[in-house]
């Protein structure tokens, strides 16, 4: 039998705003300390040296982890010109410099290689996995760390301003598994000098976002209290853009037990010319609702609701 998680039924998300110098995992250990939920996890990590937006799932909140982590992020980072380094961000040691400064005419000139499906090979100082060896662990030990590349999407890439003949800031909108280090140690290449990150801000994750994030001091300034629970967001956050399908009581009691249900009573309860109607073909994903709660994530598979992913709520 399964050991009961330690803690308290909390479910929901935070919005937090990670601090630089922090690791995603000790930001976890801080929500889970400060409210004392039996389960919490984080919806995609941030570098220790970056900053911003970082969801945190708590309780049931974490089975819908993977939704959030799909969806397009957003990042401000400065680039460094003229100086490689061996983590590809300020953080490492310099094992490379140039003395060339692109101006900003050559830097919008390249921009648009770096935009649509790109091939990009992941920072040596990563969490990517090499022959079940995380690679980070491998190059601090010096060992040798071949990574491939790998088909990542970049849906915008601008130049914000040059800072100063060193420093370039930009903006981009990305999908999973996109490493900024990556891309500003590309450019720079390309550009014909080298380069790290210097600042690296997520300013969006999903529908999480930098002006509605909570600083993670001002949470541990309330203190283990009501009122951090009031900073919470409800678990249907995370689903944004995933269609809802109202069940009735015994359609949802039949679905938390594991069975599926027809889609032909769910549907007809969708008012008609909802725009969720037309997604409710073979294989869509859907968030199970009952009495204005969520059930379960589930598929639509031949005419049946199947359960994916059963809430405990």
């Amino acid at each position: 039998m399964a050991r009961k998680p330690r803690g308290e039924p909390i479910h929901g998300w935070l919005n937090v705003d990670k601090p630089r110098g922090l690791t995603s995992t000790q930001v976890v250990a801080r929500i889970k300390r400060l409210t004392g939920a039996a389960k919490v996890g984080h919806g995609g990590t941030l570098d220790p040296m970056a900053s911003g937006v970082l969801p945190i799932a708590l309780g049931e909140a974490t089975k819908t982890v993977a939704y959030v982590m799909e969806g397009a992020k957003s990042y401000r980072f400065v680039v460094r010109w003229g100086e490689a380094r061996s983590t590809d961000d300020a953080e490492g040691e310099v094992i490379e410099t140039s003395p060339v400064r692109p101006s900003a005419a050559a830097v919008e000139a390249v921009l648009g290689e770096f935009v649509g499906e790109i091939a990009q090979v992941p920072p040596r100082f990563s969490a990517v996995k090499v022959g079940g060896e995380r690679a980070y662990r491998l190059a601090r030990a010096e060992k040798e760390v071949v990574l491939e590349p790998r088909r990542v999407r970049i849906e915008a890439l601008r130049l914000v301003r040059l800072i100063d003949a060193d420093h370039a800031e930009f903006e981009v909108r990305c999908g999973k598994g996109a490493y900024m280090r990556s891309l500003a140690r590309d450019l720079a290449r390309r550009l014909g000098t080298v380069g790290h990150v210097a600042e690296l801000r997520r300013s969006a994750v999903g529908p999480f976002r930098e002006e509605d994030a909570i600083p993670l001091e001002k949470l541990e300034a309330l203190g283990h209290s009501p009122a951090v629970l009031g900073q919470m967001l409800p678990i249907e956050t995370a689903l944004d853009g995933i269609p809802a399908l109202a069940l009735s009581g015994t359609e949802a009691a039949r679905l938390r037990s594991g069975q599926a249900v027809s889609i032909l009573g769910a549907a007809r309860r969708m008012p008609k010319g909802a725009p969720g109607i037309a997604r409710l073909t073979e294989g869509t994903v859907v968030c199970a609702v009952a009495d204005g709660k969520p059930v379960a994530l589930a598929r639509i598979e031949s005419g049946m609701v199947h359960p994916v992913r059963v809430l405990n709520l």
